[in-house]
């Protein structure tokens, strides 16, 4: 069971926890990401960006590399495509650890530095909308 925010835990992305917003309505995870910078390692398509954890300020931002797993187009909330990389990483809620697939995109504007779509929870948690942070506290 979660809540309708959880902290998630990113050892692969420097070790930062992210509060991130649970919605059912998005099916892929979007993680905040600045300077997405994309290069190619061994013969990889990889990125680079920038990560801010912490809510409306840049401070702790974390240097990160990831191999993209694609590049897609994503309709946002607001009705416009972006297209976005998608990386995998390791995601930590609680005493649950599991590959996470998220987009990167500036999330600057809004209230959480990540969405927690369907894909990273179906399986794995139910979702209580009338509580918050219910792994966090586990």
């Amino acid at each position: 069971m979660i809540g309708w925010c959880e902290h998630v835990h990113f050892p692969e992305l420097g070790g930062c926890t992210i509060k991130a917003k649970v919605d059912t309505g998005a099916d892929t995870s979007a993680l905040h990401a600045w300077k997405i910078t994309p290069f190619e390692k061994e013969g990889e398509d990889w990125v680079s960006f920038e990560i801010h954890p912490n809510q409306k300020t840049k401070e702790g931002k974390q240097q990160c590399e990831a191999k993209v797993v694609t590049k897609k187009d994503i309709k946002s909330s607001n009705g416009q495509i972006e297209s976005r990389y998608t990386i995998r990483t390791t995601g930590i809620i609680g005493q649950h650890d599991y590959p996470i697939d998220l987009t990167l995109t500036n999330r600057d504007e809004m209230g959480f530095r990540m969405l927690l779509g369907r894909k990273a929870i179906k399986g794995r948690f139910l979702v209580d909308c009338a509580h918050s942070y219910i792994q966090s506290q586990s």
